[in-house]
């Protein structure tokens, strides 16, 4: 539905940026634009991600909602900057601007922007990919409250200067947003620690469990978003019993982090084999040793 609304008024918009010569219209229209391949390009990586695991795509396509922000925080960023370089060609020499039909367009486009905006604002917040393409349409939903004031600024007073002025102010709020979500999908491309875990934390959660003497090879990272994994080797007491001791480290993990996906070697001094646990969503666990 954000889809579909938004392509029918970027035309509208389009169209009237053009007969109103206006800067800020016609960078609301582009911002549209984007919209529109954003949010294809949303639909399309969960539709994909939606798709099984393969023996050759062992963690499914997950990641492509991942690369789908991505490449939606790198186009608002190269939209928003040729919107800066457009309006300052047009500081220098300003042309005339309908004010009037400026205004009144630019006062649909931001019903349509709020409209879209309520539809994707539910799962914004814990999916980057979602994030991405409400990210797209609340720039918009700026760009539109911008055109308004400038189509207001030139009708009443003939400041012509306001509709490039407007132009930066909003590409520069919409760059800033980009920005951070570029940063946040890079991060999960590279299997960083997720922000909201401190990995030391992590840690020191494992080692106060009773019966744990260590634990090294510690890692934590994101499949996808609202998707983390651990992984790590822990030292026991020879004398506990693994699977207890599994459960405990499980359960603690789960209720403080809130991580489901763990894989979990449990080594023993003096032993002569490696136990190796992998756990999953639902607290089923599964054992494989290795004779060393």
């Amino acid at each position: 539905m954000a889809l579909a609304i938004t392509a029918i008024y970027m035309v509208v918009e389009a169209a009237g940026g053009w007969l109103t010569n206006s800067l800020a219209l016609l960078a609301d229209a582009g911002h549209m634009l984007t919209d529109v391949a954003a949010l294809t390009l949303t639909l399309t990586a969960i539709w994909f991600a939606s798709r099984p695991a393969t023996a050759k795509k062992t963690f499914g396509y997950y990641r492509l909602e991942i690369l789908a922000a991505f490449v939606n925080g790198i186009a608002l960023v190269l939209i928003s900057l040729w919107v800066i370089y457009e309006a300052y060609s047009r500081w220098q020499a300003p042309p005339q601007i309908d004010g009037l039909n400026l205004t009144a367009i630019a006062t649909g486009g931001l019903i349509v922007n709020i409209v879209a905006a309520k539809l994707l604002h539910h799962g914004h917040h814990n999916d980057l990919n979602m994030r991405g393409a409400w990210l797209h349409v609340m720039g918009d939903l700026l760009g539109s409250v911008t055109a308004i004031v400038a189509g207001v600024l030139v009708f009443a007073f003939g400041w012509l200067w306001a509709d490039p002025v407007c132009s930066v102010f909003i590409s520069l709020i919409i760059i800033f947003g980009a920005w951070r979500l570029i940063a946040a999908s890079v991060n999960v491309l590279l299997e960083g620690t997720p922000a909201h875990i401190d990995i030391a934390a992590v840690e020191s959660i494992i080692l106060e469990t009773e019966g744990v003497t260590g634990v090294h090879d510690l890692h934590v990272w994101t499949i996808s978003s609202g998707m983390e994994a651990l992984s790590a080797h822990i030292r026991h007491e020879s004398s506990v019993a693994q699977s207890g001791l599994l459960t405990l480290v499980r359960d603690r993990l789960n209720e403080r982090f809130g991580i489901e996906h763990l894989t979990i070697q449990m080594e023993s001094a003096g032993s002569g084999q490696e136990t190796t646990f992998v756990c999953e969503t639902g607290g089923k666990c599964f054992e494989t040793a290795r004779q060393h």
